[in-house]
């Protein structure tokens, strides 16, 4: 086994990655540095350090990439109206080269020459962390115990984990694994892998039942600038604070459920619950204020190439030269999308009321069913009449 100086983990402080870190020094026979990304997720890393240090990490390095993570990736994505398949607004996805991107700056900062991540060889995460580390630093070497090592799964973690004195709790409270960060908390694995059966009440974290939610709507606005939001109810906030403040409001309001069986990169099918109460009100904001202001052909090809950029964000081309480009075309079109939506919660839904932009495409003098205005409805007759040739000239061959 080659020679290692040493090895930068991503560590959550789980089981596996504890396990992992363990496996790494005994393994490797060399130091091990566990880094955590502090992404939103709320109290989870209050114990890292400790755990860390007490499992044998020779440096422990917590990094606060909030705002990053809300400025230069979830918006970013937004400005694209990324969703995958339809349903799933890539929460997991987009904070996996985030991630990976600060562990190859702790791997440059503490010397080392390795990295080394916990996801399993089923999975998108070692796509997504592997590309990372590639296009950022192809001379580090990637170290990924899942397929490497003879651990087979929990029930052998947990036998390592007693037999090193791994100081990991594992209860069976929780039958499913989560993963959280600021714009969602995923849910897969366990008792969720049978997808008839319906995830507990018990289970979400981040909003309540939309049947146990007010039986009164809220109403709030959202202020956007060039694609992106910049405040909330004429209140200015960073991209961290919008995002955790309509977190809060969405949770309380039911909003932001979804349920859905996904086609993972690697090729199988996989069952997984997630709440995203923030980002599913923006999304419809964004669409809102989108509707007065893109150019009606602009807004038609930014639509064509949402399902190939969110393929390349939950495939974990995040710094591939193809999404990059992407972003460019979908940044000039948004230069334009400024304005405010109004929106109406409740129970569940998220409902535009009303939208407004200081420079509209939507012309009420042009499209008011009363008379007046430049438009003269004389002119379809022969816009209708061109558009019809091809099929008239097909109909006369008795084609049709």
């Amino acid at each position: 086994m080659n020679e290692l100086n040493k090895i930068v983990l991503a560590y959550s402080g789980g089981l596996d990655t504890s396990v992992i870190l363990k496996w790494l020094m005994e393994t490797y026979q060399c130091p091990v540095v566990a880094y955590a990304a502090d992404l939103g997720q709320g109290d989870e890393l209050s114990e890292v350090a400790v755990k860390a240090k007490a499992t044998g990490a020779a440096e422990v390095h917590i990094l606060d990439l909030k705002e990053e993570f809300a400025r230069d990736f979830i918006f970013p994505m937004f400005r694209a109206n990324a969703l995958y398949e339809g349903a799933y607004l890539l929460g997991t996805s987009i904070a996996r080269p985030l991630i990976a991107k600060a562990q190859v700056e702790v791997a440059k900062k503490t010397g080392a020459d390795a990295v080394s991540h916990g996801a399993t060889g089923k999975g998108n995460d070692q796509v997504r962390f592997e590309l990372t580390y590639m296009a950022l630093a192809p001379e580090l070497k990637i170290i990924a115990p899942w397929r490497e090592w003879g651990l087979q799964g929990r029930a052998d973690c947990v036998a390592y984990a007693e037999k090193h004195g791994i100081p990991v709790p594992v209860t069976q409270e929780k039958p499913y694994s989560s993963d959280r960060n600021l714009l969602h908390i995923s849910f897969e694995g366990g008792i969720l892998e049978d997808p008839w059966a319906e995830p507990p009440a018990d289970m979400f974290v981040l909003t309540q039942s939309p049947q146990e939610a007010p039986n009164t709507p809220q109403y709030l606005e959202i202020d956007f600038a060039s694609g992106d939001p910049v405040a909330v109810d004429d209140k200015k906030m960073s991209p961290f604070q919008i995002i955790d403040h309509l977190n809060k409001v969405g949770g309380e309001h039911g909003i932001g459920r979804v349920d859905l069986v996904e086609n993972r990169y690697v090729g199988l099918k996989s069952r997984g619950v997630y709440e995203t109460p923030g980002g599913t009100i923006l999304r419809a904001a964004h669409h809102a204020v989108e509707s007065l202001t893109l150019d009606r052909e602009v807004m038609h090809l930014r639509d064509s190439l949402i399902p190939r950029y969110a393929e390349l964000v939950y495939y974990g081309y995040w710094f591939a030269p193809e999404r990059t480009a992407l972003q460019a075309l979908i940044d000039e079109a948004q230069k334009p999308v400024t304005g405010t939506a109004r929106l109406q919660l409740y129970k569940g839904n998220v409902t535009v009321v009303g939208r407004k932009a200081p420079k509209s495409l939507y012309r009420p003098d042009l499209v008011t069913f009363e008379a007046g205005g430049d438009y003269q409805q004389a002119d379809a007759t022969g816009f209708i009449r061109l558009n019809a040739l091809r099929l008239k000239i097909r109909a006369k061959l008795g084609e049709r």
